[in-house]
């Protein structure tokens, strides 16, 4: 019997496994750099190395419209009919990655779930899940029927907000480099370099940061303030948006490289920072993911629970 291909796309690297319904198959997740490929087919192709697939669901950075998917960082585009033919599969769904992140939330284990800010969390609410990494963006499980409903978002391209005095001075040269602005122009790995090269003139890499943070570097300190500041604004602006009072989870890289230092740079102020919805947003539990195979789980259970 074929097994179902579960495929999580991101800009530089796609991971993969197979599956049945009752679970990931032992030994089959592969890590793949995509630039030794000419595209996502290609990929495919050489994982399956002329097996069959039954189905497959792809969660891919960047929006799925009209049975395809564009990547935002990658010049790639997954046509459904073309993914089809390579695997052989009837049946073909694509996602956004944060979807696929989402649909997981049932799915993982305890130990993958790391308190950032303590909350409690209502069992019946929506619950959001925000991804800090190459971009980011969100998205928000809802229990629906004995399922899960997970819409897509591209939430990292709306536009950051009115700041302090500091914050919007970056903000307004962001618009030189991306005129519309986007929240992930600062909100993501690309980001915290760009905000620490505006704040001091140089070039950093955001791991380069991150360490000289670490080490008590004052000015690193200064930039990561900054930009857990603006995080908690966004963030909470987010969440207070959807209502997400069955909590909110960062993934990605960057996510789980600040995660230790998020609440004592001040996450909780910048986003419980919402007037009379103080005490609301102050109940919302923030969480880090750390299972890098979320977004299969996750593309397991809309192949499980039969999204189309």
């Amino acid at each position: 019997m074929a097994e179902w291909l579960l495929a999580d796309v991101g800009a530089s690297h796609t991971r993969l496994a197979l599956a049945t319904p009752e679970g990931l198959c032992s030994g089959t997740a592969a890590r793949v750099e995509n630039a030794a490929y000419d595209g996502f087919g290609a990929v495919v192709a050489a994982y399956l190395d002329g097996r069959k697939a039954a189905a497959v669901c792809a969660g891919v950075a960047g929006p799925v419209r009209g049975g395809a998917a564009r990547l935002t960082n990658l010049d790639w585009v997954i046509d459904r009919a073309e993914v089809a033919h390579t695997s052989g599969a009837a049946r073909v769904h694509l996602m956004n990655d944060l979807q696929a992140q989402a649909h997981a939330l049932d799915d993982l284990a305890v130990s993958a779930c790391v308190p950032i800010l303590p909350g409690e969390a209502d069992r019946g609410g929506p619950r959001m899940v925000m991804g800090l990494g190459t971009g980011s963006n969100i998205a928000v499980a809802h229990r629906v029927a004995g399922r899960l409903f997970v819409p897509p978002a591209e939430a990292g391209h709306s536009s950051l907000p009115h700041m302090s005095e500091a914050l919007n001075r970056m903000i307004a040269s962001v618009a030189q480099e991306a005129a519309h602005k986007p929240y992930e122009a600062l909100l993501s790995g690309p980001g915290l370099a760009r905000l620490h090269r505006l704040r001091m003139g140089v070039e950093t890499s955001a791991p380069a940061i991150v360490a000289a943070f670490e080490a008590g570097d004052a000015e690193a300190h200064a930039t990561l303030a900054l930009f857990t500041r603006l995080l908690g604004v966004v963030m909470g602006n987010l969440a207070l948006t959807h209502m997400a009072t069955g909590g909110t989870y960062l993934i990605g890289s960057v996510a789980r490289a600040l995660a230790p230092h998020l609440a004592g740079l001040g996450l909780a102020e910048s986003f419980t920072a919402k007037g009379p919805y103080a005490e609301i947003m102050g109940l919302i539990p923030v969480t880090l993911i750390t299972d890098d195979t979320a977004a299969l789980l996750g593309c397991w259970r809309a192949l499980r629970q039969g999204d189309t």
